[in-house]
């Protein structure tokens, strides 16, 4: 990689990076880098080869708006067919060829002198310094899995993987294998290995609302409909407003009592051992924590070679694993459902703005942005995914779409207005959070009576968005520069500056000018 500064580097190449590029080359800007740390794109669609892994959301919400996917071979896509269409839709705009793999983002600072980022990459042993104009951080934050530290852990004889970095060539025939956690993942690998092992232990610290899922493979004459243009715009907008009336109710809980009935009722019909539905049943409001859907977790459970122990675990001791209220279970294998880094996104700790101090220390475990995109003290920085945009009852894709809309009209306002750096007001970033906390206060997330990766270790909720996607898409429709200083582009190189670096910059600062619309 001869050249070593580019005017925007994109961080991961999943589906918000690939978004940001494909409108990056629409808007006619090609001079742009991904930086990928791993041999392929796909983002977290990569990562999550588990058993059973698949979408719950509907495939008509599953793609981007302008390259939509009539041919889903089922309502809720699974795994595989969603990163083949991450690929396809990467070649098919022509991204590809901008994405560097195997190179890991080790640090990045802002330059005040050069006002640019300085990014230190590492590609294995070789490391190596980039420069940008702009950063645009794609990382997700269903990146980096949660590695409990359990004593004994590492000691443990077995086999031992995060349900994110399955491990294929382990034989689980006849195994006794420990699940611990039950989220998400778990609800969807465990009744695909249920049959397969020989006993399964499963270490439920807390039970889920879990609700019936409408899946169903998509027969041919109906895929050939969605080939319509008309038609496939039709179900994606309808199904879209459905699911947007059912968010209605994590903003109003009491809304959700009908749903959480239906959940309820789910347990009853699926589980009729009265002491395993006494362990199944949350005794927290539905959406408290991510509602999930499966159809088969509930009848995994119930068989004669599973076990669900209501304990969180204590310890690893030699081949036994110990709850926290003493019960054990001797095990071959474990496999880790403990999630992922969501509020405390590993990328914090190497982006370091303005004044030399990171993300992280800037947020002190409670992260922040104006429009979850932009961070005083961090010019020309942008968060794809960023706080308090997560949504509990939509598709990921309306949210990257909409904060990539607002990206390139912060792009084209600084070309527009010939800017070199552009930084939201701290006061504006400070009062858009104070409302959105204030909003947060009654949703079902702080009041639902749970732990979850909503509130972080401050008891903050940095993690839900407040309002409507139709809400946030009007938020993030127009970029709003009256929220934003911007400094001037200056030709340095055509000047004779010849006083000291320190004097250069003190200059540089008086002459650029501050520019705010």
């Amino acid at each position: 990689m001869n050249k070593t500064h580019w005017d925007t580097i994109i961080i991961g190449a999943g589906v918000s990076g690939i978004g940001a590029a494909i409108k990056l080359l629409e808007q006619g800007f090609s001079d742009f880098l991904i930086l990928e740390k791993y041999p392929d794109l796909g983002g977290c669609w990569r990562d999550n080869t588990y058993p059973g892994c698949a979408c719950d959301v509907p495939s008509a919400l599953y793609s981007y708006s302008f390259a939509q996917k009539p041919d889903w071979s089922r309502a809720f896509a699974p795994q595989a067919e969603i990163l083949s269409y991450v690929r396809s839709t990467a070649e098919r705009f022509g991204i590809t060829p901008f994405i560097r793999y195997g190179i890991a983002v080790e640090d990045s600072f802002w330059q005040e002198e050069s006002q640019q980022w300085l990014i230190k990459t590492a590609e294995g042993d070789v490391k190596t310094e980039l420069t940008a104009n702009k950063v645009i951080s794609a990382v997700g934050y269903l990146h980096e899995p949660i590695m409990p530290t359990l004593p004994g852990l590492n000691e443990f004889n077995g086999e031992v993987f995060h349900s994110s970095r399955w491990n294929h060539d382990c034989d689980l025939s006849g195994k006794r294998v420990a699940v611990i956690g039950t989220g998400a993942s778990a609800i969807q690998f465990v009744p695909e290995i249920q049959p397969k092992v020989g006993k399964l232990s499963i270490f439920q610290r807390t039970p889920q609302w879990i609700l019936p899922k409408p899946d169903h493979r998509i027969p041919a004459i109906e895929r050939a409909f969605f080939r319509l243009p008309l038609t496939l715009n039709s179900w994606r907008k309808l199904i879209y407003t459905g699911f947007e009336a059912f968010g209605v109710g994590f903003r109003k809980p009491l809304l959700l009592k009908w749903m959480q009935k239906i959940a309820s009722a789910h347990i009853k019909r699926k589980i009729k051992d009265p002491e395993l539905r006494r362990k199944l049943s949350p005794d927290y409001t539905m959406g408290c924590k991510r509602v999930l859907l499966s159809n088969n977790y509930y009848p995994a459970v119930a068989k004669s070679n599973v076990e669900v122990l209501a304990t969180g675990v204590k310890e690893i001791r030699g081949n036994t694993v110990v709850g926290q209220d003493g019960s054990e279970a001797d095990v071959d294998v474990i496999i880790l459902g403990t999630g992922f880094h969501v509020s405390d996104v590993p990328i914090a700790h190497h982006v370091h703005g303005r004044d030399g101090r990171s993300l992280d220390d800037v947020w002190q475990g409670s992260p922040e942005a104006y429009r979850g995109t932009c961070i005083h003290n961090f010019p020309n920085f942008f968060l794809i995914l960023g706080p308090n945009l997560a949504i509990g009852h939509n598709s990921a894709f309306i949210v990257i779409e909409a904060q990539i809309n607002y990206i390139m009209g912060a792009v084209k306002t600084m070309q527009r207005n010939q800017l070199q750096t552009l930084e939201v007001k701290a006061e504006v970033q400070q009062g858009y959070n104070q409302r959105v906390q204030q909003e947060l206060q009654g949703t079902v997330w702080n009041t639902g009576g749970c732990s979850s990766y909503y509130l972080d270790q401050n008891g903050k909720n940095s993690i839900g968005f407040p309002w409507s996607t139709y809400r946030m898409r009007k938020l993030l429709s127009r970029f709003d520069m009256a929220s934003y200083v911007g400094l001037a582009k200056v030709d340095w190189a055509a000047q004779n500056l010849k006083a000291s670096s320190t004097k250069k910059t003190t200059t540089r600062r008086k002459k650029a000018t501050e520019v705010s619309v």
